[in-house]
């Protein structure tokens, strides 16, 4: 497999001859991503070799806490490429950011982590009332902790409330949080829930067995666009050869992720979790999510159509958004050729 994977990234490396010399006038690069289990594309591309094999020897590294983060980074001039969620980069175009889509990483990524309080209530009955009956039994409203308003996991939560099981949006309060926050709130018990993506997911089942998944992937939000590989035109202008190197070497990372996860265990581990994340919980989540790493982004125009009428009816995308200014899938598709 890992010869596969580099004899892939060698054929687009030598698809121009002018490579080489391109992308070393290009050898560093200044990435942003978040350390969850959706972007796990970066950082086996980080760490199999294959930006050294692109001419990118001084990868500059920007970690962040949640996508609206990643987004005032790029309105900011900062980034050259972004791992982040479809619903950010979204903003971040309408709003003037000059970024590409150039592949997919995962689609269906969010899950439904409810504390045993509120489990039950999901177990026993219909999933409407779950937070109204809660409420009625313990005096108060459930809180469901998320990340912030306008991110792929807030715009899933409030598909699921409204779409899919149109529950009373009076009926719990929720909490906006980055990646970390999430994972202390509902450690400590500070939330009743959440909607979140892993490795918060594996961590927090893992250790309070009473946790359960109550909703997930296509429940929540049927062919959901998740996180995506983005870079700025600038880059593509200047140095097409190292983004088409970049997102063929994106397209093996996701073969690896998708055939055999546990060989991307310790690279995924090393920005995860800070690196002290256990290897089976590591495991666990690249397993619960393998079937839905998707690099391809032509599969997530739809969606990420779908998901921009709803967030402009919610009011979170308040700029108009041409998605074929959004997307250039000609990086992936001659690689897929």
């Amino acid at each position: 497999m890992r010869k596969l994977l580099s004899l892939l990234v060698a054929s687009v490396l030598a698809v121009s001859v002018g490579a080489q010399a391109v992308a070393a006038e290009k050898s560093s690069l200044e990435i942003g991503y978040m350390p969850i289990i959706p972007v796990s594309q970066a950082f086996v591309t980080l760490e199999n070799g294959s930006l050294e094999k692109a001419g990118v020897t001084d990868p500059e590294l920007v970690k962040f806490q949640n996508g609206p983060a990643i987004v005032q980074a790029l309105l900011g001039g900062q980034l050259d490429v972004a791992y982040l969620g479809i619903g950010p980069a979204m903003v971040a175009r309408a709003k003037g950011a000059d970024i590409k889509v150039v592949a997919s990483d995962i689609v269906e990524q969010i899950s439904i982590v409810a504390l045993g309080n509120l489990a039950p209530y999901f177990a026993d009955g219909d999933a409407s009332t779950a937070f109204a009956r809660f409420a009625k039994d313990h005096g108060r409203k459930p809180v469901i902790a998320t990340f912030p308003t306008g991110s792929v996991p807030e715009t899933v939560l409030q598909y699921w409330l409204q779409k899919q099981i149109k529950a009373n949006p009076d009926d719990l309060d929720i909490i906006y949080q980055g990646a970390a926050q999430v994972q202390q709130s509902l450690m400590t018990g500070a939330v009743d829930g959440a909607a979140i993506l892993e490795p918060v997911v594996s961590i927090v089942t893992h250790k309070l067995p009473e946790a359960k998944v109550v909703a997930r992937g296509g429940e929540l939000f049927p062919h959901q666009p998740g996180a995506v590989l983005v870079v700025r035109e600038g880059l593509i202008k200047e140095h097409p050869e190292l983004v088409q190197s970049l997102v063929a070497a994106h397209v093996a990372a996701t073969q690896l992720l998708r055939e055999h996860p546990e060989e991307a265990v310790d690279m995924v581990g090393k920005y995860v979790g800070g690196g002290r994340m256990p290897k089976e919980i590591v495991q666990k989540a690249l397993e619960n999510s393998k079937a839905n790493f998707e690099a391809d982004p032509n599969a997530i125009i739809d969606g990420t159509r779908e998901m921009r009428d709803f967030q402009k009816a919610q009011g979170t995308l308040k700029v108009d958004l041409d998605l074929n200014t959004l997307f250039d899938t000609s990086f992936y598709d001659k690689v897929s050729q």
